[in-house]
């Protein structure tokens, strides 16, 4: 093992018992095939990649794998409505973090597609 990496006693959230190793200077964590692990799921991370994806439509970022961004209206509209689809079905049920996260992320989504559909 380079010095640069230093072996971890976490195991995959799936428990298949793969080896994980952490790089010292990024702190990025990644499997046996040098991949970076993903994130553990929960409720924010599942509506951030949502976020992500309505982003990506409105031609904020890029596609994974394409160097310019393109929009899409009506799947960023698509995912938009998802994302308040799970407001709505999650209601009472988020804690205050989650329930300040997914208002915020629904406000600035929809201004941002006010600004690119007008």
């Amino acid at each position: 093992m380079s010095d640069r990496k230093e072996r971890q006693d976490q195991q995959c959230s799936c428990s298949c018992n793969s080896s994980q190793e952490q790089d010292k200077n990024s702190g990025a964590v990644r499997d046996e095939k040098q991949r970076p692990l993903l994130p553990q799921v929960n409720f924010t991370t599942f509506i951030m990649s949502l976020n992500t994806s309505a982003l990506v439509h409105l031609g904020e970022i890029p596609e994974p794998g394409k160097e310019e961004p393109e929009m899409d209206l009506e799947l960023a509209r698509h995912t938009i409505d998802t994302i308040a689809m799970l407001k709505e079905k999650t209601r009472g049920n988020l804690d205050e973090q989650e329930q300040q996260i997914i208002d915020a992320m629904l406000y600035e989504l929809r201004m941002l597609f006010i600004k690119k559909a007008g």
